[in-house]
């Protein structure tokens, strides 16, 4: 899952993750919402990690505390990688963090 300002700004970076993931002949559920959601999506989804954007990197210790004890891995996206909307490098980073 991906969390950023309003939820939007990553739709694209979304789909080029999901173009990434089929590429490598992964299926993953890849999605975004806003950093506000991250509570709910908690409690809803069974997530493996979440991706903050940049532009709310300033939240990553309340997202920790949100995630607590869960087995949730937790990550900030690349400036550069978001910027250019890499999905692969973006990918590539969640994948990491996961193993």
């Amino acid at each position: 899952m991906l969390a950023c300002a309003a939820g939007m700004s990553t739709s694209l970076l979304v789909t080029k993750m999901e173009e990434a993931a089929k590429a490598r002949g992964l299926d993953a559920k890849i999605y975004a919402v806003s950093v506000s959601e991250v509570p709910a999506q908690l409690e809803k989804e069974r997530l493996d990690i979440i991706l903050l954007g940049p532009q709310v990197r300033y939240t990553e210790k309340q997202v920790a505390q949100q995630i607590g004890d869960r087995d949730v891995k937790l990550a900030v996206i690349e400036m550069r990688d978001y910027g250019m909307m890499n999905g692969e490098a973006v990918l590539a980073t969640a994948l990491d963090k996961l193993s």
